[in-house]
C-alpha cells in the first residue's frame, strides 16, 4: 500500500479506539520499551509529546521514567516547518500551538546531536523499519542532522503487516519499533 493509503487506514483504526484502549495498549507499549532499553543518569532522549486528538500512545509514562532515571528529555517544537529539540523538565513552561500539540514556550534549539533515543510518533512501520507519519517530513528532516549512534525507535498499536510501497530516498528507517507484543529490530540490539 502507499503512504497515503496506509496513513488514511491507520488514521481511521486509531480514531475506533477508546481511551482505554489506548491506555491499556499504550501502557504494554511502555512495559516492552523498558524490558529492552535501559535509560541511564546522562542520557538524552528526543520524546514525542501526545497528540490526545489523534488518539496517540500516551508517552507520559515515558517521560516520568527517563526523569526518575535521570535522563535529560527534550521534546519537539515547530518553528518555521522544521522541527527543534527543546530541552524538558518539570518546570518548563508550555503552550499548544497552532495545531492545538502541546510544546515548550522557548525557541531554543537544544542542537543536540547525538541523542541515545529518539521515541518518534508514527501511524505505521512496515517489517523493514520504514515508517508512514502525517506527511509533512519533519522528522525526516530532524533525523537527517542526527548521529548514526542514535537509536530511533517507533512506538505504534499496531503490529506490521502490509509493505510501504512508495518509500522514498530521503526517508529514514527506523531501528527499533515496539508494539503492545513486541519488539522489533531493524538494525540489531
Amino acid at each position: 500500500m502507499t503512504k497515503k493509503e496506509l496513513r488514511k487506514k491507520y488514521l481511521q483504526e486509531r480514531k475506533k479506539m477508546s481511551e482505554m484502549e489506548i491506555r491499556t495498549l499504550s501502557e504494554q507499549i511502555f512495559d516492552n520499551f523498558q524490558s529492552e532499553f535501559p535509560v541511564l543518569t546522562g542520557q538524552k532522549i528526543h520524546v514525542f509529546m501526545t497528540i490526545s486528538k489523534l488518539n496517540e500512545i500516551e508517552t507520559d509514562a515515558f517521560i516520568a521514567h527517563f526523569w526518575t532515571n535521570g535522563a535529560q528529555v527534550f521534546v519537539p517544537k515547530m518553528i518555521d516547518n522544521q522541527l527543534i529539540a527543546v530541552e524538558y523538565n518539570r518546570e518548563t513552561k508550555m503552550e499548544t500551538n497552532s495545531w492545538g500539540i502541546s510544546e515548550p514556550s522557548s525557541n531554543v534549539d537544544s542542537g543536540i546531536k547525538d541523542f541515545d533515543y529518539i521515541i518518534t510518533p508514527l501511524l505505521y512501520c512496515d517489517n523493514t523499519g520504514n515508517r508512514v507519519g502525517y506527511g509533512k517530513g519533519y522528522y525526516d528532516r530532524f533525523f537527517f542532522g542526527i548521529s548514526e549512534t542514535c537509536l530511533k525507535v517507533g512506538l505504534s498499536f499496531f503490529q506490521p503487516q502490509e509493505i510501504i510501497e512508495d518509500v522514498s530516498d530521503w526517508d529514514t528507517r527506523l531501528d527499533h519499533l515496539v508494539t503492545p507484543e513486541t519488539i522489533l529490530s531493524f538494525r540489531g540490539f
